[in-house]
């Protein structure tokens, strides 16, 4: 029977909307404020699922914060987004919390031992903003 399990980390951040190839009066007519740099205390959920060990365990805890460590904390905190993470460094996607859970699905997915599946990743930048990746293409 799977069974999922879910480990939430967190990062903080530094970001900023624009358009590279958009003047300053469109960009700020779309983002408003959000053009500036500005920082966030992220969050990022991981769903995983798998049939459950005989000790009832999808995956070793430990190898799965290892993980998040590795693939979400250790790149990104700290960061600014747009500057120091390659993926964003052209402005194209831009670091929403979109891109970043589908940038950050890319990452954990293929890092699962076998028969361990990334279900979801959840970005959130606040309460009031979270996007889940459920896969990518």
């Amino acid at each position: 029977m799977p069974i999922s399990l879910t480990r939430t980390v967190g990062f903080h951040a530094r970001h900023h909307l624009r358009v590279a190839a958009w003047d300053e009066a469109r960009n700020r007519r779309q983002f408003g404020q959000l053009t500036e740099a500005h920082d966030h205390d992220y969050t990022c959920s991981v769903t995983v699922s798998g049939p459950a060990d005989p000790q009832g365990m999808i995956m070793d805890l430990a190898l799965l914060d290892r993980i998040l460590e590795e693939e979400v904390r250790r790149p990104l905190d700290g960061s600014d987004l747009n500057r120091d993470i390659p993926t964003f460094a052209t402005g194209h996607p831009l670091p929403t919390c979109e891109a970043l859970a589908a940038f950050l699905f890319r990452r954990v997915a293929p890092r699962l031992p076998a028969g361990v599946r990334l279900d979801r990743l959840s970005v959130a930048e606040d309460a009031t903003l979270q996007a889940d990746c459920s896969g990518v293409d």
